[in-house]
């Protein structure tokens, strides 16, 4: 019962950072609202997490994926920036494991970067805090950029962008157990949701 409390609030802390980010100004003048949502949201990512936990104490987690095979997905270039390196691993801790591929892409001249990779953490606990944010709802603007929860397909994604920068990513849960990531700098958000559906997520969530 201790570790499975330890996992809840491991996967929590995300969740409370991401309700709770934004600056220091906005706290100010909006302290008494943001409160109020980061109470509810926090709540409500608190219920969410403890239905799931109940989920996979039934279930149980399974096997992940090799690396080998998830490394497999990557493709040769994404929309356009060529692949300049793939790397994987397994990693463990509390009895758990968790696979993960990566790779890298960029022009020429490094000016435009996208980071693609792929983590299966086979439907146990730790993928609370590895896609926290599937957990609550987020719709934020600001002057130069954005962050808000949404799907692509039937798939929960959590998204933010920053227009000066030109700095964003995108993150998919796919199967509820693997999360797929696309960070991109000097690009466009088109750019780096085109580079994430350059990855077979059909393929994926079909993988045992």
């Amino acid at each position: 019962m201790r570790t499975n409390r330890n996992v809840l609030w491991a996967g929590l802390l995300p969740v409370l950072l991401l309700i709770g980010c934004g600056s220091n100004k906005e706290k100010e003048e909006e302290k008494k609202d943001d409160e109020s949502v980061s109470v509810m949201g926090a709540a409500s990512a608190m219920k969410e997490m403890a239905s799931q936990m109940e989920d996979m104490q039934k279930n149980g987690s399974v096997a992940t994926v090799d690396f080998r095979k998830l490394k497999e997905l990557l493709p040769a270039d994404a929309d356009g920036l060529a692949r300049k390196e793939a790397t994987g691993e397994k990693n463990g801790a509390m009895g758990f494991t968790i696979s993960t591929a990566t790779g890298k892409y960029e022009n020429g001249d490094g000016t435009e970067r996208i980071e693609l990779s792929i983590v299966d953490g086979g439907g146990s606990p730790m993928m609370m805090g590895l896609a926290a944010w599937s957990m609550i709802e987020v719709d934020k603007e600001t002057e130069h950029g954005y962050e808000k929860t949404t799907t692509l397909g039937d798939n929960k994604a959590y998204e933010k962008y920053d227009s000066a920068d030109k700095d964003g990513e995108l993150n998919v849960l796919v199967n509820k157990r693997f999360v797929i990531t696309a960070k991109g700098r000097g690009v466009s958000m088109d750019k780096i949701k085109a580079a994430l559906e350059d990855i077979d997520l059909d393929k994926l969530e079909d993988m045992k």
